[in-house]
Order: C-alpha cells, then structure tokens, then sequence
C-alpha cells in the first residue's frame, strides 16, 4: 500500500507525525508518502535519530491549514495545503490512503470535494472507537452531520459493518440505533423511522441501544445522527479521563501514597491499557471514493503509527469498493432525499 500522510496537520506536527511514520516504514513494507515543507521534515528526520528507511518519499506541500481556519475558505486558498496535495495523490491514483490529524474540516471538505461521494451514499460519516472492557465500540457518525434523516443512519449502518467486518475483523457485527429506550416505539420520528428500515435490512440489527449500552458493549456498530454522537463521544472522552486523573490525584495523598500506589501499580498499567484508544489509530471517513484517515488531534508518534496501519488496512481491504457494491446490491436504500429537498426549498422560494 502507499500512505500519504499530512505531515504538517496536528498539534504535535511535524515532529510526531514523522517520528510515528518512520516507526511504521520501518515495520512494514508500504510506502510512506510525507507530505509538507520538505526541508523541515528532512530536518526532523535527521533529528529523529534514525535513518530514513527506503520506503519513505517526501512531496512538497509548503501551505499548512490551521485548526482555527474555515475548511472550505482555507481549501481554496491554499492550494498547496499538505492535506490537500496528499488528498489529491489518492485521487490521482498516486496513493492508496491518506491520513491527517490536522484540521477535521478540511480533512472531511477535502475528502468529499476532492475524491467525491461514493455514488448511492449521500452523506459521509465519520465513526469513532468508544474503548469498553471486550472490544471497541464503533460510533458513527460523531460530526460530519447533525441533521441526518432515516435514509443516512441505515447507509451509516451499513458502511459501520462493512468496516468493522473488514478491518476490525469483527464476524458479523452487531447493529445498534442508540435511542432512548429499548421499545420499538421509542425515541422520535427519525428514531422509530431509522428502527423500522434498520429492521427490514440483511444486517444483524440487535434494536435500539441506550447509552449505558455502549458502554456495555451490546453492540458493535451503533448509529446515530451525527449532533448526538458528538456530544456522546466528547462527554465519553471527559469522562474517562476525569476518572484517570481523580484516581491519580486522591492515591498521592497521605504518608503511605508511594508504598500504595506501587502496589496499585500493575492494576493501573493493565487498566489504562484495556482504556488505550490510541492503539485504533484513527477513523475512517466512510462514504468517499477513496481511504481518508481522521485521526486525533493531539496524535503523537504510537498514534499516527496506528492510524497509516488502519489506513493500509481499510485500503488493502478495498472498503469504499465495499461500500460501493452494498448500494448497488441495495438499490431501494440508495437515498435521494437531498435531491428532494432541494426540489422543495425552489418550489417553496419560487411559490
């Protein structure tokens, strides 16, 4: 597989972004793109200490969109961004997938303007990994739509499945609508609209998943719109990490706290392990004519290692082809209701 990688997207850009992708390089026989101010990823991989392996090139990209900039104003500006000349090699058919931690926005505008929609899918989605004590949690989508309709959650379910089945090697995921309550009747009209489609469908559909459920692992692949799974996925990320830093903080009070947390100690290093999201690298952007990686901001070296091997994976396993056959094979769920919306907001301006 050949990876390129936005070498200047993230916070810890470019020194962690090249120090995670020479450690890959050295693993494994892929090709590195690095895409960025060449000079100055030269000069970090000379600082990295380690010689650059043969499977790494570098293309030129000195433009860098930052996380404060609008998407689609900073794309057309920066011509020579590093997310979207590294984009643009997967379009071109120079690459096989790209990953970013740089500018979610620009990463999805990018991906959708760039490689294009994937024809019977009419809205990306973008999962996440809730991390549980079996297994991950797929969550989707988490931001790329907060308005979503029945019609987008079945094609989110779908396109969950295929990934999960495929690259999380998951035997036929379980399908979840997160919802209010279990009751076929609960929720609102887009909840109790998704079930009944969700229900029809050839997928392993366990019903409507409550929050606590996640957590429980009923599911392996749970769908919402994307408002919802947002604020899911940031209040779950709070959360555990209040958790970690109360635990730390109550253990270093009192006279006996080193003796104690020395002996907590191997209970605490297998439980940050089993809560490691790191090690899923990152997510992909599901519905787009190619592999685009969104991995976390904050991402350093062990993360963006793990994010260009789901990015190898997702495109040695051919997802978007994937996910094109399901919509062909499924013609009924290919939805056009963006199209009718449209036809209805002109009749309502021309009425």
């Amino acid at each position: 597989m050949r990876i390129a990688v936005d070498a200047m997207g993230g916070d810890h850009a470019p020194r962690e972004i090249v120090r995670g992708a020479i450690d890959y390089a050295f693993a494994s026989t892929d090709e590195i793109i690095l895409v960025g101010d060449v000079p100055r990823l030269e000069r970090e991989v000379a600082a990295y200490g380690r010689s650059s392996p043969p499977n790494i090139r570098f293309v030129d990209a000195p433009d860098v969109i930052g996380m404060s900039e609008h998407p689609a104003t900073a794309l057309r500006t920066k011509k020579r961004s590093s997310i979207l000349v590294a984009t643009d090699l997967v379009r071109d058919g120079d690459a096989d997938a790209v990953v970013s931690a740089g500018s979610t926005g620009a990463t999805m505008a990018a991906a959708v303007f760039r490689l294009g929609r994937i024809e019977g899918i009419d809205r990306p989605a973008l999962p996440a990994h809730m991390v549980t004590a079996t297994g991950p949690v797929m969550l989707l989508d988490v931001g790329a739509n907060v308005d979503s309709d029945p019609e987008n959650l079945v094609q989110f379910a779908a396109m969950g499945a295929i990934f999960a089945e495929h690259v999380l090697q998951v035997r036929n995921p379980r399908i979840g609508l997160l919802n209010i309550g279990e009751e076929v009747e609960k929720g609102d009209e887009l909840a109790r609209e998704a079930h009944g489609k969700l229900a029809a469908l050839d997928l392993h559909f366990v019903g409507n998943i409550e929050a606590q459920d996640l957590i429980a692992h009923r599911a392996d692949v749970v769908v919402c719109d994307g408002f919802v799974g947002n604020v899911v996925i940031k209040f779950f990320e709070g959360i555990t990490s209040f958790i970690f830093r109360a635990l730390r903080e109550d253990l270093q009070q009192g006279a006996l706290a080193p003796l104690a947390l020395l002996a907590l100690k191997p209970g605490f290093d297998r439980m940050r392990a089993r809560f490691d999201y790191e090690r899923y690298g990152g997510a992909p952007l599901l519905g787009v004519r190619g592999v685009s990686i969104v991995t976390h901001g904050r991402a350093k070296a062990r993360m963006m290692e793990n994010a260009i091997r789901v990015a190898s994976e997702s495109a040695e396993a051919r997802v978007p082809e994937l996910i094109a056959q399901w919509t062909k094979e499924h013609p009924a769920l290919v939805h056009r209701g963006v199209r009718s919306r449209i036809a209805a907001r002109l009749h309502r301006e021309r009425g």
